[in-house]
């Protein structure tokens, strides 16, 4: 029997598995061919630290140090640009506020982000304080501390049946059978129907589809130096990628749990947005995707021991702040299941338990 299993091989499960593969066995089980299948690899990668409410933002925050230094560092400058158009002056204004932008000039915004359309925007804001996230290195530093420590990961490995008795839990698979001491639920999407197969009762998670498109531009070198730009009350956000530019259309489609897949109409309204405020000829999209951004019932992230049953372990909720906020959060889990006072404090900690929708 080993110490600790998990459930879902995202940002989410291999940084937990990481952090307790220090003092405990730990197996991460994963249904997909690969880790990082679902919303781990469709992530727009961004690291902004006054995005979510007050404690997700605190997540941010404590998460910010790691992402700087751990392993070389995994930020790198992109600076942020919301932009406004005539009508939406109040929006602009409150969007500024919540994520700390400062108004700048048209002509100033022009020289950082060059196809502007002064005809179309009004105001603009901006911040340099956010930063292009390397989410691939990141995932694979905590991948490997976990495979240093002895961890090991079982891909293609779907959860069948889980059941609870003689203070341990045993997990049937596709492949086999496992038994351990602790269970830890971190399968994104899927977190409430795992919490269900296991007995616990579901806390409500609903996911959200979100789209992405990968577009070509013609002068690529010019692409590289944009900010990530956002449009008011988030009705699309558009940056740099590769040579090329992603944008979406910040879609949130309530779904169920599955491979997401966007719909044209949803690419070519985020593309319609990007064009509304910029100057720009789409040569055509390169590439598609969308993600399930799985939330709360109060869009904060849930961590903690069940309240019913102790050794059931919620890592969930993520969001779209997964990957700006897993080194905090990864940390805040790891202490509360070794039974250590938590470094971020008890008033954030007590504002993520599960406890809270009880």
């Amino acid at each position: 029997m080993i110490d600790v299993l998990v459930i879902g091989g995202g940002i989410a499960g291999i940084s937990i598995g990481s952090r307790l593969s220090e003092t405990s066995k730990v197996i991460i089980l994963e249904a997909e061919k690969e880790l990082a299948y679902h919303a781990s690899s469709r992530s727009a990668a961004t690291f902004i630290e006054n995005y979510g409410n007050d404690v997700v933002r605190s997540l941010n925050t404590a998460s910010k140090h790691y992402l700087e230094n751990d392993n070389g560092g995994v930020l790198s400058p992109r600076g942020m640009m919301l932009v406004g158009k005539k009508g939406q002056e109040n929006h602009f204004l409150r969007d500024s506020e919540t994520f700390g932008l400062t108004e700048m000039s048209i002509h100033e915004a022009k020289k950082k982000f060059d196809i502007l359309d002064p005809e179309n925007v009004t105001k603009v804001s901006y911040r340099a304080d956010v930063f292009d996230l390397d989410t691939d290195l990141f995932f694979q530093n905590f991948l490997k501390r976990f495979k240093k420590n002895g961890g090991h990961v079982y891909t293609n490995s779907k959860v069948l049946s889980i059941s609870y008795g003689n203070n341990k839990w045993v997990v049937k698979t596709s492949k086999e059978e496992f038994e351990a001491k602790l269970l830890i639920n971190a399968s994104g999407a899927w977190v409430d129907e795992v919490a269900k197969m296991a007995g616990i009762e579901p806390l409500n998670f609903t996911p959200y589809r979100r789209s992405i498109a990968r577009i070509k531009i013609s002068d690529t070198d010019t692409v590289k130096g944009w900010p990530m730009v956002t449009g008011v009350n988030e009705e699309f956000y558009a940056k740099p990628d590769a040579g090329q530019i992603i944008v979406s259309p910040a879609d949130e489609t309530a779904t169920n749990p599955h491979d997401a897949w966007p719909t044209e109409e949803d690419l070519a309204t985020g593309i319609d947005f990007l064009s509304q405020i910029a100057e720009i000829s789409v040569d055509r999209i390169t590439s598609s995707w969308a993600g399930l951004r799985t939330f709360s019932p109060d869009k904060a992230l849930v961590i903690g021991h069940d309240k019913i049953n102790s050794e059931f372990f919620w890592f969930a909720g993520q969001g779209g702040y997964g990957f700006q906020t897993s080194a905090a959060a990864s940390e805040l889990a790891s202490e509360l299941i070794l039974g250590i006072s938590p470094c971020i404090g008890k008033d954030v900690s007590n504002s993520l338990s599960p406890s809270r929708f009880y």
